[in-house]
This record gives C-alpha cells, structure tokens and sequence, in this order.
C-alpha cells in the first residue's frame, strides 16, 4: 500500500511521534509510507509528497514540530479545492492518514463520506475536540504554561505585582485551567465561566486584605472581551480557514490595563504565545501521540476508513470522523470548581 501522511493545522509537540509510529509500522509491514507537504497545500496542484525512509523517522520522537511541514490552508477559498484532494488522493495514495484538530477532521470526514480511504488522528494543544478527552500537545502546552507560572509567582512576589499571563486555547480554557491549575493560578478566567471585571478586583482586594501582596490571574484568549467591559472588534483576523486568531484580540493586555485603572495596582501581562507549542513534547505527549499513530495504521490495514482513534479514559477507541468534526468540547463545571477551590 501507499499510504500518505499529512499534519495540517498550527503544529504542537508530539506530531513527529505520531508520524513515526505510522511510518515505522507501515515500513515494518512492507508498505510504502507518503509524506505530504504542508498539510492540505500538499494534495492540491502539483503532487507534495515523498516516500519516508526509516533514517527519517528515527530519534523524531522526542522533536517537536512536524517533519513534514503544516499549514492552515482553506480549500474553499477559491472553490474546488477539496474535489483536487479528492483526485490527488485517488491518483497517487492507498490511503491516507490525517493528522490536524476540528479544520482538518471536517476535510477529512467530508472526504470520507464521498469514498476517499481516509483516517485522522486528534492534535489540538487546545484540547478541544468532542469525543476524545485528550489531544496531541496538549500536556506540552499545559506544561509549560505552568512552567511559567513557577517563574512568574517569584518576580511576581519581589515586586507586590499582579500579573496577568494569556495562554492558547481559541475559545475553550482547557490550557488556562489545567496550565493555571498546576501552575498555582490565583485567578483563571475562561470563556465556559466568565466573570466581570469588578469581580477579578475584587478577588485582588481580598487577597491583598488576607495580607498576600502579589497575584497571578491567568486568562484563556478566547475569554468574552464585553463581559469584561470591552468591545469586540469586527475586523479579526483569521487563520486562513475561517477560524478566528484569538491572539490578536489582546485580552492579556486588556485585562491588565482594567486591573491597574480600577484597582490601582502595578501590573504586568506576559502573552505566552507560541511558546506553548514550540519545543520537545512532554513524555505524556509522545505516548500518546504514538499510541493513536500506531492505531490509526491499524485502522488503514483494516480499511477502517472514515475513523479516528480517540482516548477515552486510558483506552484507544476508534469512533467515526463526524464526530470530531463537529462542536467543541468545553470544560466541564467541575473542572472549573477544582480550580476555583485555590482561588
């Protein structure tokens, strides 16, 4: 079999895991394994793939990025570009493993319901998608969210400051929660419950009151900008596939100039970015990352086709594309209260 491989979508840590445990088994097995350039951009004009040898694959573990390259690429703009996935699928693949968050998983379910042997694979560092509980970079990025955290709690301290740290998440906090949670947050503000902004200074002026002379109030970019008192712009930017980049809407910063004006401490805003899906994956990572490589090959051997292999508890399940392609899965209330217990 020819079986092509493609990341498309921001990259996180844990893809070239993923890759090498589908391009090590299919070698393994005597397939061919194709990798694809650049995510969809690869299967739309000219042909972007080439076979992967097993020296390409060894010692990528532990790297982050993807060797083969991402975009976020939008093939409706112009139209017509799924139908060429479609006959470059068809003309140069046996099958094809996709590996991207909910952009890429509503191409490959639309792919799968007209006959392209397709697979995916969930990667999301925002942790997102409906029907699997975990995601591909996503413990990196909560890692060192909280990493930071540790840093910042000292400068944080020696200076009786509050600072205001915005991490990744699009319009779920599952990084802020978890990153903020083992971080040691003071305050989490995300999009499932906001909170005004008299409350977050309020919670400063009571900290302060209990005698503790500095906070941490970490913040998730995809938190409601008018709840806080603020005004949405209409004018975002996107990411090329009708999402919206939530990082250009400043919330770290906006939520630090409101702290300073009504409450009348020193602030400081640290916007951890792209930080926190750059570097070497975390050891949960690569596990993970290699353990749904190894049954989304499974699935290709098996003509599995139109599935994804999503975690659920500790198991490895396959369930339907369609499932991940749709919605977005939000952080429940008792995460949330969990948090809150160390507020």
């Amino acid at each position: 079999m020819r079986i092509g491989v493609l990341t498309a979508g921001g990259d996180a840590p844990g893809l070239n895991a993923a890759i090498r445990a589908i391009g090590e088994m299919a070698l393994r097995d005597g397939h061919e394994v194709i990798g694809i350039a650049n995510g969809w951009a690869g299967l739309v004009g000219d042909f972007q793939g080439t076979a992967l040898t097993a020296n390409e694959l060894r010692g990528v573990i532990g790297q982050g990025g993807t060797l083969l390259g991402t975009a976020r690429f939008n093939l409706d703009k112009p139209a017509g570009g799924r139908e060429c996935v479609l006959a470059a699928i068809e003309e140069h693949l046996d099958a094809l493993v996709a590996i991207g968050g909910d952009g890429t998983h509503r191409i490959s379910s639309w792919l799968a319901e007209r006959g392209a042997p397709v697979v995916g694979v969930p990667k999301t560092l925002d942790n997102d998608l409906p029907g699997t509980d975990y995601c591909i970079g996503f413990d990196t990025a909560i890692s060192i969210v909280a990493e930071s955290l540790d840093r910042l709690h000292t400068t944080a301290a020696s200076h009786h400051r509050v600072i205001v740290v915005e991490t990744m998440g699009r319009s779920t906090g599952w990084v802020a929660a978890l990153g903020g949670l083992a971080g040691g947050a003071d305050l989490i503000v995300i999009p499932e419950f906001p909170v005004t902004m008299d409350e977050i200074v309020e919670h400063i002026n009571r900290r302060r009151s209990a005698g503790l002379v500095y906070s941490i109030i970490v913040v998730a970019e995809g938190i409601n900008l008018a709840i806080l008192g603020g005004v949405e712009t209409e004018e975002l930017s996107n990411e090329g596939v009708g999402g919206v980049r939530h990082a250009t809407r400043g919330v770290g910063h906006f939520v630090a100039a409101k702290i300073e004006e009504q409450g009348g401490f020193e602030v400081r805003t640290t916007v951890l970015g792209h930080l926190q899906r750059g570097g070497s994956p975390t050891a949960h990572d690569r596990i993970f990352a290699t353990r749904v490589g190894a049954a989304a090959y499974e699935a290709v051997i098996a003509e599995e086709f139109g599935m994804i292999p999503v975690i659920r508890g500790d198991d490895v399940v396959l369930a339907p594309l369609a499932t991940v392609a749709v919605g977005q899965r939000k952080v429940p209330r008792e995460i949330y209260d969990l948090c809150a217990v160390f507020f």
